[in-house]
Formats: C-alpha cells, structure tokens, sequence
C-alpha cells in the first residue's frame, strides 16, 4: 500500500525465476504495521505478499528501479500527507493499488494529477474535502488550458479527480462527486507516426557489428519490430518467456495482462545469437533470469531501452521523434496492410478496447487509396 515505510536490508532468498528479496516493512505513518507497497513486476516491482508478520515478500526486477520507485512514491505520499486533503487522496492510491490493480505507474501519474489539483484547490482557499465541488474542477481544467497542458493531460487529471471523488462519495467524505456532470475533455485523435518498411529496415541494420553490444541491441530491435511489445514489457523479458523452438514469446501489459506474441524468423535468429555469443559474459547471477542485460550485468530498464531506439534511429537518419513505441505503431499497421484481421493484430498488440486497434487502419495510406480506387465510382 501506498504510505512511509522503513526497511531492513534486503535479503536476497533462492527462487525460481525472477531474484526475490525479503523486505521487513514497517509502516511509520501509522500504528498499523500490517500495510505493504503495490506495483508490477516490470517496473522493477512484482506482486508483493504481506504475512502476519509484517514481513514483505517483493519480486525485484532491478534492485535500483525498485529503490527508484520507492523513492518516488514516498515523496509523493509526504508531499500529500502535508496538504490539507492529502489524506483522503493517499487512502484513494491504497485503493488503486490492492482493489484495482491498477500499475505502478498509472498509480503514480494520478497521485501526480491530484496533488496538482488539491494544490489549486488549497490557493483557491479550500482546505476540506468537502469544499471541492463541480465548479472547483471546471476551475482547474480552465487553468490547465491556459497553462498551455496538453489536451490528453487535462483529460487524465479529470479521470484522476472524478475516481478520486467517487471513492470519497463511497467513503461518505462527500454526499454528492458530480461524475455524472464532470465530462471528459474531447480530445483530438491523433494518427500515430508510422515509418515505412524500408525506414524500419534501415534502423534495424544500424546497430554495426564493431560495437561491443551490436548482438544484444540487434536483438531487441528485431525483437521489439517482431512483436510490437512496450518498452517496458521487453525490459521485463525473461528467457523462460521465451520458446524459440515454437516462435512465440509471452509478456506481462499493463495491468500485469498476459498474452502470447508470434516470433518470426529473423528475431529468433538475432535473439539465438545474442543466447550463444554475448549474454554469458553479460549475466550476473542477480540477473541470469532476465533476456536483456545491460553492461554491468542488470537488465535493461525501459528508458536504456528507449535511449539505445532514440540512439540508432537518429544514426539511421529518421526523424527525432521515433521511439520504441514507433516499432510499435510499425508492427500493427505493416501487419493490417498485409491483410491480418484486426482482432488478431488487437490480440498480438494486447488492447483492452479493439477501437485503439482500429486507429491504425486509418494509417495505411496505401491501403486507403486501394480501397478508393476499387470502391469509388470516380476512382
């Protein structure tokens, strides 16, 4: 759960697969000691079990992104704790972690959004919960507006305040949360930048094989066009999660969601080489469970990931906006313009929603001017 805590030092303990640690957790923002910390296993967090004890059990992806997201949320939790409303919001990000599941780092940017608003909300004089009103959000919004944030940053904040409300109405801190009046922003829908197959082939061969870790990124370059995983997920990547024999990998999505993805050829290729040729001198027993590693032996986090992306599109000559979740966007529209149907690329992709799918039929230009062309009395 969300709250201060004091830890012992870590005790590494045998297991299978991912390193486990025991943690004794201590609560010191309350008598109650019987309270743990959420989170995912791909932010460097997994699954925690609290005993009777007070002991926490944390899986441990990293070791430092675990201590990174520590830090964050116990400076997120004094930062509310010291607000007038503070309180009620760190009971609300306990709710979203053990109840709702949701990952640790929407659990985060809505703790963020919060504090944001609640500290408008103390400017505007309000120092008790149930002073905040319909009016006071459509205040704020205004404000985000002329603070020039973003439209979808505006829309997250009112999701943040509207749940937070509602949770205070259940709660009975407030008698009404006026999430039936509260309408989300309408944002624009943008296209997703795609690159065409021959900019894609050009950053896939970018990595040369003079450098010391040509295998390992050449690896996860195929590895991430192969598959359209985040960058998260392929930073989570362990090899038991992987079966080359088959050509099918298995990755762990937002809110911890499991899916299987299809490898094609050439990324088992890339990732057999990288198993035989470099991973054995990279691999710390800390980290031998894990597909990626880093120089030092740890695995990769999801912003090294991201950096080495940035790192060979800008030496492939494509614009400085790609980023991994481009190979992305690559991955389902090459894949819709070479005739899959679009439940499958919803599947491989791992969307709750099949319309976040559907935006990339509108993508393919190609594919639209055929249609036109077939379709339109006037071609």
């Amino acid at each position: 759960m969300i709250g201060l805590y004091a830890f012992c030092a870590p005790l590494p303990l045998v297991s299978s697969g991912m390193p486990t640690f025991l943690l004794e957790a201590r609560r010191i923002d309350n008598a109650d000691c019987r309270s743990g910390l959420g989170g995912s296993a791909k932010e460097g967090v997994g699954p925690a079990t609290i005993s009777s004890y007070g002991v926490l059990w944390v899986r441990l992806a990293s070791w430092d992104a675990f201590l990174m997201s520590l830090i964050q949320r116990q400076t997120l939790v004094a930062n509310l704790r010291a607000m007038p409303v503070g309180r009620p919001v760190v009971d609300f990000l306990d709710y979203l972690t053990i109840e709702a599941g949701l990952s640790g780092n929407t659990i985060l940017a809505y703790g963020r959004d919060l504090k944001e608003f609640l500290s408008f909300c103390n400017d505007q004089g309000v120092t008790e919960i149930g002073g905040i009103d319909v009016y006071r959000v459509q205040m704020y919004l205004g404000e985000m507006v002329q603070r020039d944030k973003s439209e979808n940053s505006a829309k997250r904040a009112l999701v943040a305040i509207r749940m937070f409300l509602r949770f205070a109405k259940l709660r009975g801190l407030v008698e009404e949360d006026g999430s039936e009046i509260l309408e989300s922003p309408k944002v624009w829908q943008r296209l997703p930048t795609v690159c065409n197959k021959q900019q894609v082939l050009k950053l896939l061969q970018a990595p040369s094989p003079e450098e010391p870790f040509y295998l390992r990124d050449r690896a996860l370059l195929e590895l991430l066009y192969a598959t359209g995983v985040r960058a998260s997920e392929v930073a989570g990547l362990k090899t038991t999660d992987l079966n080359l024999d088959i050509g099918y990998l298995r990755c762990f999505g937002k809110g911890n969601k499991e899916r299987v993805v299809p490898l094609g050829k050439v990324a088992i290729a890339a990732i057999l080489e990288y198993l035989r040729d470099l991973r054995p001198k990279l691999v710390r027993s800390r980290s031998e469970s894990f597909l990626l590693l880093s120089r030092t032996g740890r695995p990769l986090s999801r912003i090294e990931v991201w950096r080495l992306v940035k790192k060979y599109a800008l030496r492939a000559g494509m614009p400085r906006k790609i980023t991994v979740h481009t190979l992305r966007h690559c991955f389902a529209t090459h894949l819709l313009s070479g005739g899959a149907d679009l439940r499958s690329v919803q599947e491989m992709l791992g969307h709750v929603d099949i319309g976040t799918t559907q935006i990339y039929t509108h993508v393919d230009h190609e594919r639209l001017r055929r249609i036109h062309k077939k379709f339109h009395p006037r071609p």
